[in-house]
Parts: structure tokens; sequence; C-alpha cells
């Protein structure tokens, strides 16, 4: 989804709660990830994959300056000879420590075995976020959560996640890249030598 659109759906939803739960949530997974220098596993339920969510990601990730918010995408079934961006299993998962953020995204309840998963990863010191529709479990075991309703003329989870994926790339940490950081330093620079001079002067 490009801008104009997000632009557009973020109007529609003016008023609501969900701008600002959408950035707020966004803020989160990019403060887990940038200082830990990227490390994101995306997983989502046995019956559903969060292929949209990974796809924003690696978009925000290429134009916010911010690689580190490009997911490595976890599946459930890996079928033989597919690339090795689509090769991560769940095994993944266990690898996950202290320095790993999981993103799970869950439109339907998640098994008994990715919540195992997910409370092992969390053990072991992983930062653990989700994207579900009213799952108690999954939001007991998230660090931070944003759950969506279905129904009531809420907006789906689709939806949710183009606006925190397009979020995700806001408001990012200049002070901290290196590109940005010189681009800062030439701003201010600029604005020291066309400011009018101190009135002592």
């Amino acid at each position: 989804m490009d801008a104009v659109r997000v632009a557009l759906l973020r109007e529609v939803l003016a008023g609501t709660q969900w701008p600002g739960a959408a950035r707020r949530f966004a803020g989160s997974l990019r403060h887990s990830v940038v200082p830990a220098g990227g490390n994101l596993l995306l997983v989502g339920t046995e019956q559903y994959e969060p292929w949209h969510m990974a796809a924003h990601l690696v978009d925000e990730a290429a134009w916010s300056g911010l690689p580190e918010l490009a997911p490595t995408l976890v599946r459930h079934r890996v079928r033989p000879g597919q690339p090795p961006h689509l090769s991560v299993g769940l095994g993944r998962l266990a690898a996950a420590r202290r320095g790993h953020t999981l993103l799970v995204v869950a439109p339907q309840q998640p098994g008994a075995a990715l919540l195992e998963r997910v409370h092992d990863a969390r053990r072991a010191g992983a930062t653990v976020l989700s994207l579900h529709c009213g799952d108690p479990d999954l939001a007991a075991l998230a660090h931070d959560a944003l759950s969506v309703p279905e129904g009531d003329g809420e907006p789906d989870l689709d939806t949710v996640q183009h606006l925190v994926g397009a979020a995700a790339g806001e408001n990012g940490l200049p002070a901290q890249r290196g590109r940005r950081r010189l681009r800062d330093r030439l701003a201010r620079l600029a604005d020291q030598l066309t400011a009018p001079p101190p009135s002592g002067w």
C-alpha cells in the first residue's frame, strides 16, 4: 500500500483509536529492533502467513533507512527447493534470545504448539509483540500487543497491518544513523550560518 492510500486510510479512520494505536505499536516495534540491530522474526498461525506484513516492513526498512525493520518470515510449512528467504521454519524460534524480537500476527487463535514456542522465546529473553484478534493467551505472552476485535464496524487485521507497517518507519532515530546524522549536522550547520548574528555583535 503506497503512502497516498495509507494517508487516505488514516483520514477515513480519523477520530478512531486506530491511527494512534498503530503508531504506538509501531513505535514499540521500532524501539525493540533498531537498538538491537534487527533480529526481527515474523510469524503467523498455521492457517495464516503474514506475507503482507512482511512486505510492508521490507518496504519501510528501505524507505526509512532503517534496515532493522526488515523481518525474517518464519513459516509453519517449508517446501523443499524454496529460496532461502522462504525456507525459515519454526525451528528458528528456538534460537530466539535477548536481542531478538518476535512479532506474531494471528487473525485466529494460535495453536498450542506455537504458543509454547513463543513462551520459550520470551523465557529466553526475546521481546514478544503481537497483532491479534483478541486472543487472551497471546496477549498475556506479549510484551506489547495490539488487539483488533472483529466486527462492530472496526477495521480488520489486514487494515491495521497496513497502518502499523506504514507507521513503523516514521519518526525513526536519525541521530543514530550515519547518513542521516551527517544530513542532520549539515542542516544544523546551515541553520547556524544563516542565522542572524547575536545582538551584541
